[in-house]
């Protein structure tokens, strides 16, 4: 028997690894949340005991795992949220079709090559 290794179909979806079998973008979000949590682990012990601190520290830490390690469709979840507040709150509700008839504009006489340009 010889050994094989299976080789995916969709080569997009491969993302290099760094180091511990992470991408940067992970490698990057970890370290932030390490960076935010731990100090905050030490600071939050002496007042409220191991265990507060420990559930304050995950609590604190869990949006940057979040951020690191969630993927839908191959968009991270930054470019999801932006998707979504573009979606909900900046664009306008009602977007009503609009076309350039352009046999309306040869019936009436002009060109069709005056609206290409006025287009661009």
């Amino acid at each position: 028997m010889a050994a094989y290794i299976s080789v995916p179909r969709d080569l997009t979806k491969v993302k290099s690894k760094v180091a511990f079998n992470l991408t940067k973008r992970q490698l990057l979000c970890f370290g932030t949340a390490a960076l935010i949590g731990v100090p905050l682990f030490f600071v939050l012990r002496d007042s409220g005991g191991n265990t507060a601190a420990t559930l304050g520290m995950m609590a604190v830490m869990l949006p940057a795992f979040f951020l690191g390690m969630y993927e839908k469709n191959g968009q991270p979840l930054e470019k999801l949220l932006s998707h979504y507040v573009q979606a909900r709150f900046l664009r306008p509700k009602i977007r009503p079709y609009k076309t350039n008839n352009y046999y309306a504009i040869l019936m009436r006489g002009g060109s069709a090559n005056a609206v290409l340009e006025k287009d661009r």
